[in-house]
């Protein structure tokens, strides 16, 4: 066995390296890029022939390899390890620097490590308050005992490697969620003789939930309009906004019943989807007469503006939510619209607010919604209820006015 290495005489200038690199690297690489230009530095600041990153996947139960120098191959082959297995494993598992000076099948459970020729390696696990989220280790050819300044050098730079990779994946989840989002976002509305159609989405302030709205036509040129809130935020919400999308625009085609595609769309979510919540409110709309059928699921009515009349919610059966009931019965109401009635849809984005009550909220939402052309209403209500302060919650609005060719 070597002698351990005393202390490195250039100790702080290799990690001014590390931390510059760390520090540059924010600002314009991705977060496998950052890793691999950052494992090099930690490379040959160790003077070792291998350094490598595994991060915990979504699970949390296993490490993926995801960056490495000289290591390359365990990145290519996608090397799993189970948590508490292995080498990584235990130091994810034990979340505490662990060291070999004997690499084998033993002590080793990645075949790579030893076919690589390794004969020492020390790692030291990624943490993020506290939280394990991957391991860094280093490998050298030769056998030798790894001093405790190495120790120290790797664990500083594996500290800034977590915080730098948990910054960067929040920015680039943000980014693709974001992308998603709008992508999913109906990019024009369509143009029904009829019925006027205006709409508002709007992010929440530095974040993106799983609000959408959609709005299409059936082969019959039914119109329909769907508004929806998945639960939580970021991309995981907005990757499943984008699967309920999907699913409800096919069921939408197999039945008219917006109940009937509801509880499709339930069935469907809990089987995939087992811990997702959402609320969605789906419409049916006849042009051609006014006639409306709704079903909601857990979501809020819709504003109905009758001319000549005050703004109130629409008297419907609202079920419960997507996700939290086996099979629960969905009903649909139907609604008779008089010539130049506007209905308004929306998330809870537009009507909650911290210390506010939401009955009041509401009723201030009845009396922004008028009789008027679609557009000029999305002005008034995002003026009024969203107004110059950022929102903390998604917020979506559908505003549709039922306005027959004969009608004057």
């Amino acid at each position: 066995m070597a002698t351990p290495i005393g202390p490195l005489p250039d100790a702080e200038d290799r990690l001014r390296d590390i931390r510059a690199i760390t520090d540059a690297a924010l600002s314009y690489l991705s977060a496998d890029a950052f890793l691999t230009e950052l494992l090099g530095r930690v490379k040959a600041s160790l003077d070792a022939d291998t350094a490598a990153v595994l991060l915990l996947d979504a699970s949390g139960r296993q490490l993926i390899a995801t960056a490495a120098s000289g290591l390359e191959e365990e990145v290519r082959q996608g090397v799993h390890i189970l948590v508490g297995q292995g080498f990584a494993g235990r130091i994810a598992a034990e979340a505490r620097p662990v060291a070999l000076d004997h690499v084998d099948h033993t002590s080793v459970l990645n075949p790579i490590l030893w076919e690589k020729g390794i004969r020492s390696l020390i790692g030291v696990p990624l943490l993020v308050n506290g939280a394990v989220i991957g391991v860094l280790h280093v490998g050298s050819l030769s056998r030798r005992e790894f001093g405790t300044d190495d120790v120290t050098l790797l664990q500083l730079a594996a500290e800034r490697a977590a915080l730098a990779v948990q910054s960067l994946r929040s920015r680039d989840d943000l980014a693709a969620a974001t992308a998603l989002q709008q992508s999913l976002l109906p990019s024009e509305l369509p143009t029904v003789p009829g019925v006027e159609v205006a709409a508002r989405y709007v992010p929440g302030h530095g974040r993106v939930g799983g609000d959408w709205y959609d709005v299409f036509t059936l082969p019959s040129g039914q119109l329909c309009v769907v508004m929806g809130d998945v639960a939580g935020s970021g991309l995981p919400a907005a990757v499943i906004m984008g699967r309920m999308r999907s699913a409800l625009r096919a069921y939408a085609l197999e039945t008219r019943d917006p109940a009937e595609v509801l509880r499709r769309l339930d069935r469907k979510m809990q089987h995939f989807e087992s811990d997702v919540m959402a609320t969605v409110s789906y419409t049916v709309a006849d042009p051609g007469t006014g006639r409306l059928d709704i079903a909601s699921a857990g979501h809020f009515p819709p504003v109905v503006a009758v001319p000549g009349r005050n703004a109130v919610l629409a008297d419907i059966a609202v079920g419960v939510p997507i996700g939290v009931a086996d099979d629960p019965p969905r009903l649909t109401t139907t609604i008779g619209l008089a010539p130049g009635t506007v209905l308004g849809q929306f998330t809870d984005g537009l009507v909650e607010r911290r210390g506010a009550l939401i009955d009041d909220r509401l009723a201030l939402l009845c009396r922004t919604i008028t009789p008027a052309p679609p557009e000029s209403v999305c002005v008034a209500v995002m003026g009024t209820l969203v107004g110059r302060e950022p929102v903390g919650d998604d917020v979506a609005l559908l505003v549709l006015r039922w306005q027959p060719p004969d009608w004057a």
